[in-house]
């Protein structure tokens, strides 16, 4: 649909459905993804010109019946739900329809305010407000909990997916990659052998995190991004929002890089009345590293055989050893030995390729990202990091792997090479046939998990924790 075409029959729909509206005088597009697009509205009315939002499926589609994903139509019933049990949502004008020609999605209120994860977490301008969000978080958590979803009509509108079902979802997922990587099975593993035994049924928002609403000067104004909600354990929301992804480098302050478990618990149980067993929540909160461990792999994938080959693809996909590291921090933490890096003195190339990789890494940082702005500078940042795991692969990568290798020998008792002895790791936890208490195995997947992020991401907050007792090479 042409852009003219389109706003053509959205201001219809607006001077139809808008009270008090008498024109659409723009309609500009902010972002747009795969499946959604966000669009600020400027619309003139008896009073002034008023800001509007418009969320829409990507290139105007219509939600296909039967889909996993809840659809626009959904979200928007979702946000007026919580909205009238206090949980802080724009309100919801209108829901496109099939005859309004324009595709699925809806119209809502227009709010300011910030929503970039990392500033909530580290700007000085939200110091005061920071202290009081885990608690703030707690009280919307319990309140999307207690949604009545037979009243709302939501119950027949959701999947419904329990603790061992989303385990089994995302490891089958990251089964399908064909990427051994034994610390996801491990997780896998632990996960399957900790499931909760008792849960509630309810309304989850499942992606509940800092970056994921929006705050102004007296807290959150506005939860966003209820695209993958579902019926499940209510937990979850709850380990989601304290896995360590969502903490943007501030490892010391686990709910969100902003406050601290006791007062995300305080604040849910003073609106819920119920108890939180923080066991329970240390489950979901491995599952979210083991969740996002998987997607980064995905990310990879997408860039192997989809149509994005975008560089910020597989420079995701090394992201997975963050998420490992994690894992590792929370269920086998200790002390790991680091290789030592290659030097190699006798190198006659003129220039060496390592020097080759450290020109053009200097270049996009100092040169490009300089000159342009936007998408291109961000890329061109993505791109030097890139290099710069490239460049730590060739001086750590040898002896890394010469050194799983040697491991899995003596925990095997094998000679076989590593692409062998790994997979072997990887199928007998699988398969349970390898007990997770195995002499070896947890120093075995600590030093492999470790020794791969000083390669992809050294700076990362994990590699610390997990090095704090460890001397650097």
């Amino acid at each position: 649909m042409e852009q003219a075409e389109f706003e053509a029959k959205l201001r219809e729909v607006i001077v139809r459905e808008i009270e008090e509206a008498t024109d659409l005088l723009s309609a500009e597009r902010l972002s747009g993804g795969a499946s959604q697009e966000t669009y600020r509205l400027r619309v003139d009315t008896a009073d002034g010109e008023r800001l509007l939002c418009l969320r829409r499926a990507a290139g105007g589609l219509q939600h296909e019946e039967g889909s996993i994903a809840p659809g626009l139509a959904t979200e928007a019933l979702l946000m007026r739900s919580a909205r009238a049990v206090g949980v802080p949502e724009p309100e919801v004008y209108y829901v496109l329809q099939s005859d309004d020609g324009i595709g699925d999605g809806f119209i809502m209120q227009w709010l300011e305010g910030e929503a970039l994860g990392a500033r909530i977490a580290r700007s000085p301008d939200l110091a005061e407000l920071r202290p009081k969000l885990a608690f703030e978080c707690g009280q919307i958590m319990a309140r999307i909990h207690a949604v009545d979803l037979d009243a709302t009509g939501l119950r027949e509108r959701l999947m419904t997916t329990t603790p061992r079902e989303f385990v089994e979802q995302t490891w089958e997922r990251y089964k399908l990659l064909n990427a051994p990587q034994p610390m996801i099975d491990f997780t896998g593993r632990w996960l399957m052998e900790h499931l909760p035994e008792k849960f509630d049924l309810a309304l989850v928002h499942n992606d509940f995190r800092n970056g994921n609403f929006m705050v102004d000067g007296k807290g959150i104004n506005a939860v966003l991004d209820w695209e993958i909600a579902h019926i499940g354990d209510p937990m979850r929301d709850l380990g989601w929002i304290c896995t360590s992804s969502w903490r943007f480098g501030v490892a010391q302050l686990p709910v969100g890089g902003f406050g601290h478990y006791e007062d995300l618990f305080a604040g849910y149980e003073s609106v819920s009345g119920h108890r939180v067993d923080p066991a329970h929540v240390k489950f979901w909160e491995v599952f979210g590293s083991f969740w996002w461990a998987v997607g980064c792999l995905g990310m990879a994938e997408h860039y192997r055989s989809g149509p994005d080959k975008t560089v910020e693809r597989p420079a995701i996909g090394r992201r997975s050893s963050e998420c490992q590291v994690d894992c590792v921090n929370l269920l086998i933490p200790g002390p790991v030995e680091l290789v030592e890096p290659l030097t190699d003195s006798s190198a006659q190339d003129m220039p060496r390729a390592d020097e080759l990789l450290a020109s053009v890494r200097d270049f996009l940082r100092a040169d490009v990202m300089s000159a342009t702005s936007g998408r291109t500078a961000f890329l061109s940042r993505v791109a030097a990091n890139s290099l710069d795991i490239v460049l730590r692969e060739l001086s750590l990568g040898t002896p890394q792997r010469e050194q799983e290798q040697a491991r899995l020998r003596r925990l095997f008792n094998s000679t076989a090479d590593l692409s062998e002895l790994r997979w072997r790791l990887v199928n007998e936890l699988r398969d349970g046939s390898l007990s997770l208490q195995t002499p070896g195995l947890a120093e075995h997947l600590r030093a492999t998990v470790v020794n791969q992020i000083a390669i992809d991401q050294p700076r990362y907050p994990g590699f610390r924790i997990a090095t704090a007792d460890t001397a650097a090479p």
